[in-house]
Formats: structure tokens, C-alpha cells, sequence
């Protein structure tokens, strides 16, 4: 398992070890001590979610606030999406900034998002299905979320916005200057 930082301090890629045989493959998704010993950080999962979605389907940015915010790992299981985050603690070096990378079921690898962190995807394979393990438990009283075409950001979602597809509640988010 290789831990490599971002350019947002705090969130990193995690690429396994694949081991292939004529069987298929096999590969460790999380240690907590390979974690811990790469990042200095000591994260306990507490829920697991998992999302199939079609292609052109956009589900974010999201995150929740204050005790309830939560640290994210995740993959895909099956497909291919682009998956996008921002850095919303105020005082970070990065304040502002986005980082995203294609995740998909050849490669294995996968995305550790800080707290204080915005989260969003779009699939861009026919179906994606997409695994978030969390270090907090859900609360809807303290999600929030950022509109997914905010001008401040400038987020490239790599395809075209007539391929789209956004729920109700993600098309009334904010912008990020109304956050901030």
C-alpha cells in the first residue's frame, strides 16, 4: 500500500498492493497502521455507504459541520468517476482549493478526504458503484453543501453540463462565497 499526499494537506491517495492470478485479483482497502504510520493520523470508521449511480450523475459537494464533520475514505467498487474536493478550514494554506482525481475499479485507488473538506463526484463510466467509509456518523442537521458550478471554484467536472445529472437538493446549494 503506497500513501501519497496531495497538494491540500491532509488528504491523500491511497494506491494497494493488486495481486493477480487467473482467479482475479485481491488487495488490502485500509490498515490502520500502514495508515497511521504514513500519515501521523489515527482515523476510526464508524459507517460505511455505498452509492450505484448512472453516467453523468454529479453528487456534491457536500460535507457536514462542526463535531459532526467527517473524515471520508473512499473508492470505487465498480466504474470509473471524477472525484473532487475542497478545502473549506479557514486558515488552511490551501482555504479555497480543490483537488480531484479519476477513481476507478482498475486501478484500486482511492481517497482519503480530511474533515473540513467539501466532497463531490460525478460518474463517467456507464454505472459507477461508490464506496465512502466515515469517521462520523451521518447528521442532516449538520449537512451542508456548495453549489457544484460555483463561478469562485471553477471546478472542471470533465464532461459536458448537458451530461449532467443533479438532484433537486444539490441544484439549491450555496455558492461558496454565500459560505464564506
Amino acid at each position: 500500500m503506497n500513501i501519497q499526499q496531495t497538494p491540500l494537506k491532509g488528504c491523500f491517495v491511497i494506491k494497494p498492493s493488486i495481486f493477480k492470478d487467473d482467479r482475479g485479483f485481491f488487495c488490502e482497502t485500509f490498515n490502520k497502521k500502514v495508515f497511521h504510520e504514513a500519515t501521523g493520523l489515527s482515523i476510526d470508521f464508524v459507517q460505511d455507504n455505498q452509492s450505484i449511480s448512472t453516467y453523468g450523475v454529479l453528487r456534491g459537494l457536500h460535507f457536514q459541520i462542526n463535531k459532526m464533520a467527517q473524515a471520508k475514505l473512499v473508492r470505487v467498487i465498480q466504474g470509473k468517476v471524477l472525484d473532487i474536493v475542497v478545502d473549506l478550514r479557514k486558515g488552511s494554506e490551501s482555504f479555497g482549493k480543490h483537488f480531484s482525481i479519476v477513481l476507478d475499479d482498475i486501478n484500486q485507488e482511492q481517497l482519503f478526504v480530511p474533515r473540513g473538506f467539501a466532497h463531490g463526484f460525478i460518474t463517467i463510466s456507464e454505472k459507477s458503484i461508490f464506496s465512502y467509509k466515515c469517521d462520523n456518523f451521518y447528521d442532516k442537521l449538520s449537512e451542508r453543501g456548495i453549489i457544484y458550478n460555483d463561478a469562485t471554484l471553477g471546478l472542471d467536472w470533465h464532461l459536458s453540463k448537458e451530461d449532467f445529472v443533479v438532484s433537486e437538493k444539490d441544484l439549491l446549494l450555496p455558492s461558496f462565497n454565500e459560505l464564506y
